[in-house]
């Protein structure tokens, strides 16, 4: 089976197949599909490992610290805006990093070593 391969780029900001570009890459909000449902790739070989969720930990802790630090001493707000506001920035922000992280490693994995993933 000979196809296109997807661009590298649009396959991992689409959260698309890696091989065909075609079909979802996760079946919930962080699950992998277990295949892709276009043109068949394996995608439970694919394993990602603990490296996104460090990646996004260490990356989004930073900016998210570094935020609420700037908000408490440029702004001084009460202590339940720093209760309603970080969380409503933090978790979106941490569901959609883990998302890209999981969908470049797994298109990075395919690319790479694609024998381990049945192609």
């Amino acid at each position: 089976m000979t196809e296109t391969p997807a661009s590298l780029p649009l396959a991992i900001l689409t959260c698309r197949c890696p091989r065909c570009g075609g079909g979802k890459l996760f079946k919930g909000v962080l699950a992998v599909a277990p295949a892709c449902p276009s043109c068949g790739l394996d995608l439970g070989q694919g394993d990602t490992g603990d490296a996104g969720a460090v990646l996004v930990i260490m990356l989004l802790g930073a900016i998210i610290g570094g935020l609420a630090l700037w908000v408490e001493f440029r702004f001084e707000p009460r202590w339940w805006v720093h209760l309603l506001l970080w969380p409503t920035i933090t978790l979106p922000a941490a569901i959609g990093a883990m998302r890209l992280a999981k969908s470049a490693l797994i298109t990075m994995q395919y690319r790479h070593r694609s024998s381990e993933m049945g192609q």
